[in-house]
């Protein structure tokens, strides 16, 4: 008796067991299908290792897309998270100082404008440009003020 109890055991665990393994595996595909998101990581190159941008939301890829297929180069990013910023963009992770090697500053600003979801633009003296998702504004951090000609420091609606 204590034998046919064992195997009716053991048959009813490794039922349950199959049962919950077919039910995972339905969840996981259905999972997949509907939280596909984008990698963007493909339209931009960091400056160095060290540069955080693992944690960039889609929306702030798409930006970056967008101002690699206008000037034909991909960004760098020379900056992105920086959780220690106060106040910034960065610290939210929904900001980037990007710089495009062999492209004029005035066409990076020019293509970031036209950036759908773009919220801040900046430009610093050193020719790197500042993009955002937060709200939209410009600034230029810089006296000499060119570079900046169509992008005044203004809030912009």
């Amino acid at each position: 008796m204590r034998m046919i109890f064992r195997v009716a055991l053991a048959c009813l665990l490794a039922f349950g067991l199959n049962a919950n393994a077919q039910a995972e595996a339905g969840q996981s595909q259905k999972r997949r299908g509907s939280s596909f998101k984008h990698d963007y990581s493909a339209f931009y190159t960091v400056q160095r290792v060290s540069v955080r941008t693992g944690c960039f939301p889609e929306k702030l890829g798409a930006i970056l897309a967008h101002i690699a297929k206008q000037t034909g180069r991909k960004p760098m990013v020379t900056s992105g998270h920086r959780p220690h910023s106060g106040r910034s963009q960065h610290s939210r992770c929904y900001a980037a100082d990007i710089r495009v090697p062999g492209v004029s500053e005035k066409r990076i600003l020019a293509a970031a404008a036209t950036a759908p979801g773009i919220g801040g633009i900046g430009r610093y003296c050193n020719g790197i440009v500042h993009v955002d998702i937060g709200p939209k504004r410009t600034w230029a951090h810089c006296s000499r003020g060119k570079g900046l000609a169509s992008l005044k420091r203004r809030s912009r609606s």
